[in-house]
């Protein structure tokens, strides 16, 4: 099960930075990217799995495979601005965390647009 390996990768990670609390706080930033890395690679499988079970019911209810590639990228945003801010917070650079959170924020706006402007146009087209 692809669980078992994030798990124990995050417990090998937690308990190598607590071996190293006390000496060296720039290992225990790097091992947090390491195993965070690490962890990624391992989700791409189904990653893509999920990316083509979207595509396939798209296909099958005739919506536009634009909006689901945009929803698909809202959501990667979504997800590496938080693991980043969250690197950003434990390296103690706070002022840079928020920066990638609303960076993150800004560009879901901008990649929204095309999906609240098809809403209301269909919106339009009803009344």
């Amino acid at each position: 099960m692809i669980i078992i390996k994030i798990v124990a990768i995050a417990f090998i990670t937690l308990f190598i930075m607590l071996l190293f609390k006390q000496s060296k706080n720039e290992l225990n930033t790097l091992l947090t990217l390491t195993a965070g890395a690490l962890i990624l690679l391992i989700i791409i499988e189904p990653l893509k799995e999920i990316i083509n079970f979207l595509t396939e019911i798209a296909d099958k209810a005739n919506i536009d495979t634009v909006y689901i590639g945009i929803v698909l990228k809202i959501l990667a945003i979504a997800y590496i601005a938080s693991f980043s801010s969250a690197l950003c917070k434990d390296a103690n650079a706070d002022s840079l965390a928020t920066q990638i959170e609303l960076s993150g924020k800004i560009m879901i706006l901008v990649l929204a647009i095309p999906i609240l402007m098809a809403v209301l146009n269909s919106i339009l087209q009803i009344m």
